[in-house]
């Protein structure tokens, strides 16, 4: 990209404030300006050249339209929350960061199975959607020998040999959803898990959500706990977050504030991607890895696989965070501050640090599973 654009001493760049890493990676070529995502607006970024937003922003012809922006990065995997065509109509050059995070989002999902479901490896999981975090997932759990269901109309048996219909998937013992969220097209994936399909669960099946929040109808869900469904769901994304349906949070096993992805290396993973695509961009090299470093593995003290996942990440720890926060404020009548409590969470929350992070003592047995799954061996 022309050099002009790097010479502008008055380039501004508006980023959510969790973006990891952004002050040092575009200082060089800016004005940096950190922003709560959710509350990013078009008078914020009139005047601004570039803009790097997580999800919680919606990026449209309603927050663009008239200002300078000639960029925009989203640090996700996912792209529902940009209007891309708008983008494209404009001449506004888009990046994000496909599979950014998905190691987290397999640990997160590892992570509820050993909590609700700790023989989980003697069971059959049903993936929904095999693009980078389903693809992930699927690989792990294949590699740890875990019998395995994928259902994904944009692949094949050529590409995924356990491929197979939606309603053999409804039979899994687990359910792992991972599809982008789609109102159009052939195979849209808005309320794919609508009354009928959630009716086709097993009575002692677990359901878990980490993919986008309205794939499962949340009024359907509900429906069925107060009709007697008995199967364990875990959610990470809610059809109407950051309002978060308070009375089916008392129902699922598992509540998190969409957290799944929010592991430290994941955040980072997304940030570096947006500056390799933005140095693209104004065709410059990246002179380094962006920031990236190698750490010390931290010593983890377990005595199975499930004990060494769970001290990696213990999902339980975010579930009771949650609860405490949401029914506080539930507490005070005010469901504007329900809201306030779910982005509160995320906004805060606490540093988390993927398998790899972490070494386990070569006196394990079956140390080949902890190698697949990230861990180091010490």
């Amino acid at each position: 990209m022309p050099n002009q654009f790097v010479e502008n001493i008055s380039v501004k760049i508006v980023a959510d404030q969790n973006m990891p890493l952004v002050q040092e990676l575009f200082s060089p070529y800016g004005e940096v300006q950190l922003l709560p995502g959710r509350d990013i607006c078009a008078a914020d970024i009139v005047d601004a050249q570039v803009l790097l937003v997580r999800s919680v922003t919606k990026v449209n012809r309603q927050l663009l339209e008239g200002s300078s922006v000639k960029f925009v990065g989203s640090a996700t995997i996912g792209t529902d929350h940009i209007d891309q065509e708008y983008l494209a109509s404009v001449g506004i050059a888009f990046a994000h960061a496909p599979g950014c995070n998905a190691e987290s989002v397999v640990q997160y999902d590892l992570s509820v199975m050993c909590r609700l479901m700790p023989d989980w490896r003697q069971k059959t999981v049903g993936i929904v959607g095999c693009g980078n975090v389903g693809g992930r997932l699927y690989q792990r759990l294949r590699d740890l020998e875990v019998r395995c269901r994928v259902y994904d109309p944009f692949l094949s048996l050529l590409d995924i040999p356990d491929m197979g219909t939606f309603d053999s998937i409804l039979g899994c013992d687990i359910i792992c959803l991972h599809t982008p969220m789609t109102i159009d097209g052939e195979y849209p994936t808005k309320h794919l898990f609508d009354r009928q399909a959630l009716a086709q669960l097993r009575p002692d099946s677990l359901l878990i959500n980490a993919g986008r929040g309205a794939v499962i109808d949340n009024n359907a869900l509900l429906e069925g706990f107060k009709n007697g469904f008995s199967g364990h769901v875990a959610l990470d994304v809610w059809e109407a977050e950051p309002r978060v349906d308070t009375e089916l949070l008392a129902y699922v096993a598992l509540a998190t504030p969409h957290i799944a992805g929010y592991s430290q290396e994941g955040k980072r993973n997304g940030s570096e991607m947006v500056y390799r695509a933005f140095m693209a961009y104004l065709g410059e090299q990246v002179a380094n890895e962006s920031g990236s470093f190698k750490e010390a593995y931290v010593a983890l003290e377990a005595h199975s696989l499930n004990e060494a996942i769970l001290g990696s990440y213990d999902v339980a720890l975010d579930d009771r965070r949650m609860r405490d926060e949401i029914n506080a404020a539930q507490a005070s009548g005010d469901m504007e501050a329900v809201a306030q409590a779910f982005d509160r969470l995320r906004r805060d929350y606490q540093v988390r640090r993927e398998c790899s992070f972490y070494a386990v003592s070569n006196q394990l047995k079956a140390l080949r599973d902890y190698r697949s799954l990230g861990f180091a061996v010490i």
